[in-house]
């Protein structure tokens, strides 16, 4: 896959590179906490997502149901980073997701991601062709 503005899928993670600009910073310019949720939001591959299962569930949404966050580094302005989305459980209606922050070889941010599949405005179970979508080449 072609790099793109929404990033790139290698070896099964999803990887997007965002820079960190001064309205990500606090006074100190290292970046604000929540931010980094921000960054990881943008981490997933929408786009693919939407089109994926938009034939099999129209209206269709992703909702954060948990989610488990550790700030091991700072990230500062004008850093790169690195946002890594990678899908380590595909159930019936939820995906398990780890993410990461990182600036080169440097591991700042990790999130585990428990996300619900919506679509009729309840809980449905994950349609086939996004399930297989989401677990990748085995």
């Amino acid at each position: 896959m072609t790099a793109s503005l929404d990033g790139e899928i290698r070896e099964g993670r999803h990887h997007m590179q965002v820079r960190v600009y001064f309205e990500d910073t606090d006074a100190g310019q290292i970046v604000y906490h929540a931010n980094f949720l921000r960054f990881m939001e943008r981490g997933s591959n929408q786009q693919a997502l939407l089109e994926e299962a938009q034939t099999d569930a129209p209206g269709f949404a992703f909702v954060v149901r948990s989610m488990t966050i550790d700030f091991l580094r700072p990230a500062i302005l004008d850093d790169l980073l690195d946002v890594v989305t990678v899908p380590q459980e595909v159930r019936g209606a939820s995906i398990a997701l780890l993410q990461e922050c990182r600036r080169g070889d440097d591991l700042l941010v990790t999130a585990r991601v428990r996300v619900a599949f919506i679509s009729g405005g309840k809980a449905q179970r994950i349609p086939k062709s996004l399930r297989l979508a989401m677990e990748g080449p085995r």
